[in-house]
């Protein structure tokens, strides 16, 4: 099916292409990314790497939530699965150009 040349260029391109995806990788570990819940009033910085950067409650929320203590739960979490969906969007299309062409089942080969 592959001559020799055949075998070891394709060998020479999938080690190529791993070494663009460990690159991809860590630049996206570095990526941030933000959630936000309640209209802005609670913020998620996020890299792509799941790493928490930061958390922003707005001192007005603090204000109305005093005595709510469920309601500033609820958004805290609103704006982490926010962040959380943008990091696994941001993450597939990065690394989907990397599967862009392969026969269905061969991407989950380089991961």
């Amino acid at each position: 099916m592959f001559g020799k040349a055949g075998l070891g260029g394709l060998m020479q391109q999938a080690q190529k292409m791993q070494e663009n995806m460990k690159k991809a990788q860590a630049e996206l570990a570095e990526t941030e990314v933000e959630g936000q819940a309640g209209n802005g009033l609670v913020k998620v910085v996020m890299t792509c790497g799941h790493q928490v950067r930061k958390l922003d409650i707005s001192s007005e929320l603090i204000e109305q939530a005093a005595d709510d203590k469920e309601l500033l739960e609820d958004l805290l979490l609103a704006a982490f699965a926010d962040a959380g969906a943008k990091v696994a969007q941001t993450t597939s299309d990065k690394m989907s150009k990397f599967t862009q062409g392969l026969p269905p089942g061969m991407g989950d080969f380089f991961k």
